[in-house]
């Protein structure tokens, strides 16, 4: 029978570290793909997922159980990804990267990675299409779209991203139809 992630989130709070490993194999993959969406670079991406985990195990004792781990973990991590984008502004426009810049570099538009069974599809040129597309996307929209995809309903979408879910319901409406009229005019 598999652990619970609560379990697992209560055990890494009085220092068990398989419990951590558990929960780092659990999510780690996801985190990537997550941060990556939002950051858009890889090298930070991982950095950042790296962090996330690092906070995990130092305020997993902080988890009261109100919301999912993956809700309370997520959060985390987007927060995290938030702050970078937030720090990091000034640095994308001094190299002319500034949001809805098409001069993007090319590795910045590459899908993030996936099992090896899943690359072959992604390298469907409609596939790109949309990750570019994806990429003029806001943060926020990007975060909600993934999470999504991830599988969270609206309810925990709100709590990883702090806001309410009419919000969550605009940024997802907001990224369909902007996703729509850039993949059609594409």
């Amino acid at each position: 029978m598999e652990i619970s992630d609560e379990v697992l989130c209560e055990r890494v709070a009085r220092q068990d570290a398989a419990a951590f490993d558990v929960l780092v194999e659990r999510y780690q993959q996801r985190a990537y793909r997550l941060a990556w969406s939002i950051v858009r670079d890889a090298e930070e991406a991982r950095d950042i997922s790296q962090e996330a985990f690092i906070r995990l195990y130092q305020v997993a004792g902080s988890f009261e159980g109100r919301a999912k781990f993956s809700t309370w973990f997520y959060r985390i991590l987007v927060n995290l990804c938030l702050d970078h984008q937030r720090r990091h502004r000034w640095w994308h426009h001094v190299l002319g990267r500034a949001d809805g810049d098409d001069r993007a570099a090319a590795l910045d538009r590459v899908p993030a990675p996936d099992p090896p069974a899943v690359d072959a599809v992604l390298k469907n040129e409609a596939i790109g299409r949309l990750w570019v597309a994806v990429d003029r996307l806001s943060p926020q929209q990007r975060a909600a779209v993934l999470l999504q995809l991830d599988g969270l309903p609206t309810r925990e979408i709100a709590a990883v991203l702090k806001c309410s879910e009419p919000t969550v319901r605009v940024h997802l409406h907001r990224a369909l139809m902007s996703l729509k009229k850039i993949m059609r005019v594409g």
